[in-house]
């Protein structure tokens, strides 16, 4: 190697850049804009074919110390009357599976 460049032809055509000016650049159109510009059609819902919305549940968290989880496939009529049921005796999912529990436990005991 001889350690010098080899030359692609350009001489000294680059070394004086003073009438060069950049091409300025367009800013793009708004993406709605462009989009229908582009023939494209919008496919949003229209506002009155939104699902109704469900009552929102009330959160059970309390701190308690249980810690242990339990999960379970039930009917969803039997969850609503469980909850219920812990709503009316004004005590938490996690004392109410305990009650039920209980009431297990003495039924097995009693029969």
């Amino acid at each position: 190697m001889t350690g010098t460049r080899a030359k692609i032809g350009f001489g000294d055509a680059l070394s004086d850049l003073g009438g060069f000016e950049p091409t300025k650049r367009q800013k793009p159109a708004p993406e709605p804009q462009a989009a229908a510009e582009a023939g494209f059609t919008r496919r949003e819902p229209s506002p009155a074919a939104k699902a109704p919305e469900q009552p929102q549940k009330a959160q059970r968290r309390r701190r308690t110390g249980r810690n242990a989880q339990i999960n379970i496939k039930a009917k969803p009529e039997t969850l609503e009357q469980f909850y219920a049921a812990a709503d009316e005796m004004g005590i938490g999912v996690g004392e109410a599976f305990e009650v039920a529990v209980d009431l297990l436990r003495k039924k097995i005991a009693g029969s």
